[in-house]
């Protein structure tokens, strides 16, 4: 029992370090986070979204501004899909969820974005951490690119997905990128850590602190290179329920699914 509690002790002052107590990454300074520890979500640094049109992948969710969906908890940040019928503004949904992004709050031109996280799972979940352009200045989506931190379908929950999104406006765009694959378990199992620098002309994606995809080339019909990745972005972080990608989900998908958010950090080159 003596050797369980000093886990369960382990655990909490692991939760417990803010940025203050935990070294930035050798060669980084610590600009902005969100440790969770509030009893609400802090609205000078997030805002949230509440639309249902799907995102135009054909998303089934309506995400909504509720508690249900979006809350603190325990220190950590709940994005929730639930499956529920939901009607707002003349759109039915079966399922509902959350996303949160930093739009109008906070964007970076380059840095390090990381977030420690334990994900949903089940096929047609589909929880991501991402970046969007905060002005198409090349054009809409994706001519002014689109940087996908972390995504996974929960239909694959070993494998977590770093992608950028690039080129001409659809359906002329292009995406690139790999996967990191657990050895063992699933990102459901536990927190993971998931970052990517983002500097002039490289980006680099790391899974608790291993690097597996680095990115040098991209293209862009608006501008020359590094565009469109040569200007200010902002974070969003949502679980999406369906999509082109991970499909509907089936009869063995069980909610609500969660993905449980300790933090969000950025860096920037002091």
């Amino acid at each position: 029992m003596k050797f369980y509690a000093i886990l369960l002790l382990s655990a909490s002052l692991a939760h417990a370090q803010t940025p203050a107590q935990t070294p930035a990454p050798a060669g980084w300074k610590l600009v902005w986070s969100d440790e969770f520890n509030g009893k609400e979500i802090d609205f000078s640094k997030w805002g949230v979204e509440e639309n249902g049109h799907g995102g135009g992948n054909g998303e089934l969710q309506y995400y909504v501004d509720r508690p249900e969906n979006l809350r603190i908890e325990d220190g950590h940040l709940v994005i929730e899909a639930k499956k529920e019928k939901f009607n707002a503004a003349g759109v039915q949904k079966d399922y509902t969820s959350g996303r949160l992004r930093t739009k109008r709050r906070a964007s970076w031109l380059y840095g390090r974005f990381e977030m420690r996280a334990k994900l949903p799972t089940g096929r047609g979940i589909w929880p991501a951490f991402w970046m969007l352009p905060t002005k198409d200045a090349y054009g809409g989506w994706a001519a002014s690119g689109e940087i996908d931190i972390m995504e996974l379908v929960g239909h694959e929950p070993s494998k977590a997905h770093g992608t950028l999104h690039h080129g001409g406006t659809w359906p002329k765009n292009v995406h690139t990128g790999t996967p990191f694959e657990l050895k063992k378990g699933t990102f459901a199992d536990d927190f993971h850590t998931f970052a990517a620098e983002w500097e002039k002309g490289e980006i680099r994606w790391y899974v608790d602190g291993e690097l597996y995809q680095t990115q040098t080339k991209w293209s862009s019909t608006g501008g020359q290179f590094p565009a469109p990745f040569d200007q200010p972005f902002y974070l969003v972080l949502n679980v999406a329920v369906g999509g082109g990608w991970p499909g509907p989900p089936d009869a063995k998908t069980v909610f609500p699914q969660r993905m449980t958010v300790d933090w969000v950090r950025v860096y920037q080159r002091p």
